[in-house]
């Protein structure tokens, strides 16, 4: 499958999560396995995808770039520094039904993926082997660490999920 080539504003993005078993995750193809679903090309009961995704976050490694003062030169030398991992908020509009599930995963150890799709994607489609429309997917291992509400009067009641990563992120890939 091909990577999405063109800028629009229809591109179509999901955060899904493997919620089972992990044995290998140090490749992008170990972790794209835990997302081809186990009955006939669908979706299992460790699959999950994010309802109701307001707002990703950026995704990726950053690079740190320190500024280190040359003495008798009127400008600094860059370096770079340790790279620490960015800080994951994903903003959803909040359902008590729809979270539940996700609630109890606080905590736990899960494979994550973020997909852009050129057309909508249904979570079935999502974990068959191929899929049709072009995608890039990232992949990393972390836990949902917290998830808060934000009541409002004004708008939906949205909640923001933090994710923390265990590992490097791999992709971009495809499906």
């Amino acid at each position: 499958m091909a990577h999405i080539s063109n800028l629009g504003s229809g591109i179509y993005s999901y955060l899904d999560i493997f919620t089972g078993t992990i044995t290998t995750k140090s490749t992008a193809a170990e972790c794209a396995a835990y997302f081809v679903g186990t009955v006939a090309g669908t979706a299992d009961a460790t699959h999950k995808r994010m309802p109701s995704v307001r707002e990703f976050p950026s995704v990726g490694t950053p690079a740190n770039i320190v500024n280190v003062p040359v003495f008798g030169q009127a400008t600094s030398s860059q370096v770079q520094g340790q790279a620490d991992a960015p800080s994951l908020e994903v903003t959803v509009n909040y359902v008590a039904d729809d979270m539940t599930a996700f609630h109890t995963l606080i905590g736990q150890e899960c494979v994550f993926r973020f997909m852009m799709a050129a057309s909508p994607v249904t979570q079935d489609e999502g974990a068959a082997t191929t899929l049709t429309p072009t995608n890039t997917e990232f992949y990393f291992v972390g836990k949902i660490e917290a998830i808060l509400l934000n009541a409002s009067l004004t708008d939906a009641t949205t909640a923001t999920v933090t994710l923390s990563t265990q590992t490097d992120f791999f992709g971009p890939a495809t499906l």
